[in-house]
């Protein structure tokens, strides 16, 4: 095991893990005491009662980039439910696999989650249909819309249409970073290497592998001059998702018509990427394109900005855990080449022979998830942690301390894909949301990434002896900066 695969906050002993307390000792004796019936909503803990100071505490603090170490730390305060308000939302926020089962027992036939009230204003000033993704108010329309596209893009059948055209654009990528490493780097031949930044690289295959599965066409992000709209494109992206946290606990109507240069970033970042799923819809009708033609171009922009948060930063952080873990990465490499042997090159069947590849998407999203919170609004009163929360009311699910707590996790600072061999406690793997509400692109997102990564195994090997990372909040992932891999080439 790496010598920085372990924290400060998951100290080993051999191959003992020693779990510290996850919550203060002021919280745990606050529990003992706290037997009898069931508490009132009012008493649940909570990070203070005025939306307004809160949300100025936020931005004083610079919180909004750091919010899933924020709702780590308060939870490490106040317990496994806290109540929070920040500007004009208010919610309850949980993190344990019971409370977690219960919440989404309660959902409904329906099931609602928070509005991200900034997208929807955009779609309503521009006059954009707000889509499956937006759609709230009528509950038995966007039933129907999301089950045609559950039949495109869900089930099984829909799996083995996109498959190969995701594995073309892996095999791609890999030729491609094979080259330039032969071409640019050090070394003997056939073990050169070189030190990269991956991010702007895998960025672009997440971008390739998004249009050729959406509209059937290639769009050449691999060349060595990449067109300048995908790179538009993608920094319309990284704008809309850093500047959405702050719009969420703002007015977004009265920051319009204040012409506020917040608003104005966002409404702009969004016209591109409407404007960009525009283009490639009208340029590309190629009759098996795997999207249905009636979700339009709002679907398009949805599905590409998936694409790129779900696919793209996870696999940097995939790649930063197999490179500072050598003994992981080496269990999967063995894994990959004897399933790729025994598959005779049927990429379908070498996934489902390489378990370990699933076991890493998963091992990574749990310590790094792409969206912080998976939120509903119960149909009816439920009870958690012995405190009654109102039907109606907004409740979060955290996934960054849901993935990082030892009362969940044996050893959760370790990296370790097997651990999802067995199949455990339910509701602890959530990065895709839960239900008929999970991410639509769910299977694309998976398959994508374990052929990647399937891909790499077979001619690359990252090395890495980085120790620390900083991860920063842009809404729906969570990304590192300054870190870079080193990449070797192997027979």
């Amino acid at each position: 095991m790496s010598k920085h695969s372990s924290r400060a906050s998951d100290r080993r002993l051999g191959d003992v893990c020693v779990r510290p307390p996850a919550f203060s000792t002021a919280v745990r004796s606050l529990q003992r005491r706290s037997g009898g019936g069931v508490r009132d909503f009012q008493e649940i803990p909570h990070t203070g009662s005025n939306g307004w100071i809160n949300l100025l505490r936020f931005w004083k603090d610079g919180r909004f980039s750091l919010l899933h170490k924020h709702m780590e730390n308060t939870f490490r305060r106040l317990g496994p439910i806290y109540r929070e308000s920040l500007g004009s939302q208010s919610s309850v926020n949980i993190m344990l696999p019971m409370d977690i089962g219960e919440l989404f027992r309660s959902e409904g036939l329906h099931p609602r989650r928070m509005t991200l009230q900034p997208w929807a204003t955009h779609r309503e000033t521009r006059r954009h249909s707000k889509g499956v993704f937006l759609k709230l108010v009528n509950g038995t329309e966007w039933r129907s819309d999301r089950l045609l596209l559950n039949k495109e893009v869900m089930v099984a059948s829909a799996v083995r249409r996109f498959l190969p055209l995701l594995d073309d654009v892996a095999r791609d990528f890999c030729h491609s970073l094979r080259q330039r490493v032969e071409t640019e780097g050090d070394g003997e031949r056939d073990q050169r290497s070189m030190t990269l930044d991956p991010s702007p690289d895998l960025f672009r295959f997440a971008l390739e592998a998004s249009c050729h599965v959406l509209y059937g066409e290639r769009i050449g992000l691999f060349s060595s001059s990449p067109s300048e709209e995908a790179e538009r494109f993608i920094w319309a992206v990284e704008r809309m998702l850093a500047t959405t946290p702050p719009l969420l606990y703002l007015p977004p109507r009265l920051l319009l018509a204040l012409r506020a240069p917040l608003w104005t970033q966002h409404a702009t970042a969004w016209d591109h990427i409407f404007s960009h799923g525009a283009s490639l819809s009208h340029t590309h009708t190629h009759s098996h394109t795997l999207i249905l033609t009636h979700t339009h171009t709002h679907t398009h922009s949805y599905s590409h900005i998936h694409k790129l948060t779900h696919t793209a930063v996870p696999l940097q952080f995939a790649l930063f855990e197999l490179a500072r873990n050598p003994d992981v990465q080496e269990r999967v490499r063995a894994q990959v080449l004897s399933s790729w042997e025994q598959a005779s090159g049927d990429p379908q069947k070498a996934l489902q022979g390489a378990p370990l590849l699933k076991g890493v998407v998963k091992e990574t999203l749990r310590l790094y998830p792409v969206g912080i919170t998976v939120q509903r609004y119960p149909v009816r009163d439920i009870v958690l942690q012995n405190y009654r929360v109102p039907a109606g009311t907004l409740v979060q699910v955290c996934l960054y301390p849901l993935g990082r707590s030892p009362e969940v996790f044996e050893c959760p600072e370790r990296f370790e894909p097997s651990r999802w061999a067995a199949s455990g406690e339910g509701f602890r793997s959530l990065a895709f949301g839960f239900g008929s509400r999970q991410c639509v692109g769910r299977r694309i997102a998976e398959n994508e990434m374990q052929l990647l990564l399937l891909h790499v195994k077979h001619i690359l090997e990252a090395l890495g002896n980085i120790s620390q990372i900083f991860i920063t909040l842009r809404l729906a992932h969570v990304g590192f900066i300054g870190v870079t891999f080193r990449v070797i080439t192997v027979n």
